[in-house]
């Protein structure tokens, strides 16, 4: 990663717990406005939104639902047990029945299979593609694997969490569709009443989904390129409607999340005009790209060197954006999905 978007990151401004916990709600957490063209900050509350968009302009969101991708199974080969526990970090939904997966176990082969609760088991297909993943064949598909995965699993949560916060903690209030293991996070900030007040101004929404993959992979041996985390989307006929119309008329397009970003500019890459549709996208955003559809963004706080900075550099002069983040620990901002937001317009 380039060393100009790295920088020293006090641990006490890592979230640890989601706002409703430290007193706050969801829609009230800080908001750091950064200003594109100059690099100039304003400081709010992600509750007053409102007062930076103008009616005419789009807001696109990510419906992508949360699923609890920790599983914990007994490992055998043949009749004979291998491991008691084992735990198995969902990746990416291959079908109505199998996923890509880190098994977090050094002996693990093909055949083996992965008792997860007297009603569900997977095997152990093959190695994936890249390593460290195996393809796993569940005894269920469809809702009814869902359902087990729902009832049995936990939300996948990083070191700087130190409570096993609850599933509804990693939800956005919007989200509809399962798939995504780790939170589409920008959006969490959004509550029911404050998409109401956008909308009574005049500004629209539109939705699109994108499933996010796993991107921590436990062992630093592992090294996972932005370019190999491919992540299913759907871009719906009435957003590339909403969005289409929006640019006809001069309104801005932003982005609530990184994801809604790959997705769009994914879409735009595919024709020369927008259009309704749905695939995978391994596409990876530096300063260099030149945008096509989005003209803002709400994101969170990323960590020192990580990729989504070099997205977020699409956007705005890598030096502005590190002079913002400086400002933005001098402030006390939150980093990570239970922190504070940033919106670049």
């Amino acid at each position: 990663m380039q060393t100009a978007l790295n920088f020293e990151l006090p641990d006490q401004l890592n979230a640890s717990s989601p706002p409703e916990r430290r007193g706050l709600r969801r829609d009230f957490v800080r908001m750091m406005v950064l200003n594109r063209t100059n690099g100039a900050v304003n400081h709010s509350t992600f509750f007053h939104l409102d007062k930076f968009l103008a009616a005419g302009n789009v807001l696109v969101l990510n419906i992508s639902r949360t699923v609890p991708a920790i599983l914990y199974g007994e490992q055998l080969r043949g009749h004979n047990e291998v491991n008691k526990r084992v735990e198995i970090r969902l990746a990416h939904r291959l079908t109505e029945s199998s996923w890509e997966a880190l098994v977090v176990n050094d002996d693990v082969m093909a055949g083996d299979r992965l008792m997860i609760s007297p009603t569900l088991c997977a095997t152990v297909k093959e190695r994936a593609d890249r390593e460290p993943f195996f393809l796993l064949q569940f005894s269920l598909k469809g809702s009814e694997l869902y359902e087990q995965i729902y009832s049995l699993g936990e939300p996948i949560r990083y070191e700087y969490i130190t409570e096993p916060w609850g599933l509804d903690y990693y939800q956005t209030v919007y989200a509809a569709q399962p798939g995504s293991v780790e939170m589409p996070s920008a959006g969490r900030a959004f509550s029911w009443e404050l998409l109401l007040k956008l909308q009574r101004k005049g500004i629209k929404l539109a939705f699109i989904q994108l499933h996010t993959g796993l991107s921590y992979l436990l062992d630093d041996k592992y090294h996972q390129q932005p370019s190999e985390n491919n992540e299913s989307y759907d871009v719906p006929p009435e957003t590339v409607k909403i969005i289409r119309e929006a640019k006809r008329n001069g309104n801005r397009v932003i982005a609530v999340g990184t994801t809604v970003v790959r997705a769009l500019e994914t879409v735009a890459n595919e024709g020369e005009i927008l259009s309704s549709q749905t695939g995978w996208t391994n596409l990876y955003i530096t300063k260099n790209y030149p945008l096509q559809i989005v003209d803002g963004l709400i994101t969170g706080f990323h960590e020192p060197e990580a990729s989504h900075l070099q997205l977020l550099s699409a956007f705005i002069n890598e030096g502005y954006l590190m002079e913002a983040y400086q400002q933005a620990i001098e402030e006390g901002y939150l980093w990570h999905e239970f922190g504070d937001m940033n919106m670049i317009l």
